[in-house]
């Protein structure tokens, strides 16, 4: 896989239920299992020490204890784990829709989870697309209308209607590029699952951002779907040089990947590097 350019993203709220509230821990993070060595030349983002908890009502959920992660410039690196390992809650750290309660999260070098919240939105709106399962779109817009919201968040009213022909034009690119030309002025009650992540997906690549962060991007489609959605992703990585992290708890999902974090109990088990198959990334 390539690592040909560096792209600049797009942001979805993800909202936690209002019965949960962050708890922060006065004992000192434990150790991680397994040390992650940060390399700024090598890696995009990266995290050291990261812990999480919630609690809801009475009872306290440590959900993240200690875990160190890193991602390589123009690498897809897959997290896996069962359901409540912690996996989107790392996600969510990384993409700084969450902060951590202990640790420090590095982009490009700069440290990210500490950012006022002002600061925090426009970088997530500027370096990171993110795209989830549930894809999020907004019901009463058209694809390029969904598309094209993240630039007009980015640029304001004036400089986007300023600006709005070229903007226009790549959102036109990104459409072309997930294969939506034909459902460009289709709202999403009229699109298929596969279509309305397509649509998310250049939703979450109109900025052109340096990192996207994928939640379980096939999770809710059938197999063959899933599979398409994967093969556009390993697109996106080896033709535009996109860092790709993405959660799965698919062990086939993450065999298509660079890099795999195996999370257990909210622990790093263990990194593996893996050697992608032709005929796997091809299925």
């Amino acid at each position: 896989m390539s690592n040909s350019t560096t792209m600049k993203p797009h942001f979805d709220h993800a909202k936690r239920s209002p019965a949960w509230r962050v708890v922060r821990p006065e004992d000192p993070a434990p150790e991680s299992s397994t040390r992650v060595q940060p390399d700024s030349a090598r890696d995009l983002i990266y995290a050291c020490g990261l812990t999480k908890s919630y609690r809801r009502h009475k009872t306290t959920v440590p959900v993240l204890k200690g875990v160190d992660f890193a991602a390589q410039r123009g690498k897809i690196t897959a997290i896996i784990g069962q359901s409540g390992s912690g996996k989107s809650t790392l996600l969510h750290l990384l993409g700084t829709l969450d902060r951590p309660d202990s640790g420090e999260i590095h982009f490009e070098s700069q440290r990210i989870d500490t950012l006022p919240v002002q600061k925090r939105d426009r970088f997530r709106n500027q370096q990171l697309g993110m795209i989830f399962q549930f894809y999020h779109l907004l019901p009463e817009l058209t694809v390029l209308e969904n598309i094209l919201a993240p630039s007009m968040i980015d640029k304001g009213i004036f400089a986007y209607w300023t600006n709005r022909r070229a903007i226009h034009v790549q959102a036109k690119k990104w459409i072309e590029l997930v294969g939506l030309s034909h459902r460009m002025h289709h709202r999403p009650c009229e699109l298929s699952g596969g279509e309305m992540q397509r649509t998310a997906i250049a939703r979450a690549l109109i900025n052109e951002p340096s990192l996207l962060l994928a939640d379980e991007p096939t999770g809710n489609l059938d197999q063959e779907t899933g599979a398409s959605i994967l093969r556009l992703l390993e697109s996106l990585n080896r033709d535009h040089g996109m860092t790709i992290v993405m959660v799965t708890h698919d062990e086939s999902v993450a065999m298509r990947c660079d890099h795999v974090v195996r999370l257990v109990n909210g622990k790093v088990e263990h990194l593996q590097s893996l050697t992608l198959n032709p005929s796997t990334v091809s299925s």
